[in-house]
């Protein structure tokens, strides 16, 4: 299982509100989406999107380096295979606002993976994606923490554990942490005020094989 979880809207709240019940059930992204987000630039542009919320070509462009024009093209790329949209009731007509939609997505398309092109397309979105959250983590660990506030750097978890499970078990347990996670995205997607900053929400449960240490 590969998804992001990870949900912003356009619209605020007051600090604390509860986010309205969603539908929890994931989108599992057909080949010509994979195929659409599958370049670096792309997935970059719908991460931000999805850790920081709407942005205009021009915002993601001094973010990224990038030129406004080059912004503009991969954001409509990505809006044709519904993998983001315009906010409605936002900007004008010259400067536009884009978001990602509500809700989880898996890159893990087993239609996909039947084909050579499906299968190169995967790799590249898990591969790119992955290795973005990779580098936020290691910046944290690198940087951040030891300069952080002692609430925050006390309130974090960072932690590894093994067990000897089998697959039912494995799942039982990626359930349970999906759950909660999925309870703390819906009760604060939206919130604003005083102290709020974004998290990033971790779960990594894989099997590992003897002597692979690597």
């Amino acid at each position: 299982m590969a998804e992001d979880k990870t949900d912003q809207t356009a619209h605020d709240k007051p600090a604390g509100a509860p986010a309205a019940a969603v539908d929890h059930e994931v989108r599992v992204l057909d080949t010509g989406a994979l195929k659409a987000l599958a370049h670096p630039l792309r997935i970059a542009i719908y991460d931000i999107l999805s850790q920081f919320g709407p942005q205009t070509a021009s915002s993601l462009a001094v973010q990224l380096g990038e030129s406004s024009g080059s912004t503009s093209y991969h954001l409509r790329a990505l809006a044709r295979h519904d993998l983001i949209r315009e906010v409605p009731d936002r900007g004008t007509a010259r400067e536009r606002w884009w978001e990602r939609p509500i809700g989880g997505v898996s890159f893990a398309n087993p239609d996909a993976m039947r084909t050579p092109s499906g299968r190169a397309a995967t790799q590249v979105v898990m591969s790119e994606f992955f290795e973005r959250r990779n580098r936020q983590l290691r910046h944290y660990l690198d940087t951040d923490f030891v300069v952080e506030s002692e609430p925050w750097r006390e309130a974090a978890m960072i932690s590894t554990a093994t067990a000897r499970l089998t697959a039912t078990q494995l799942r039982e347990l990626s359930e349970r942490i999906g759950a909660l996670i999925d309870e703390t995205v819906d009760h604060y997607r939206n919130q604003q005020g005083e102290g709020v900053r974004t998290v990033s929400m971790r779960a990594d449960l894989f099997p590992i094989d003897e002597g692979d240490n690597s």
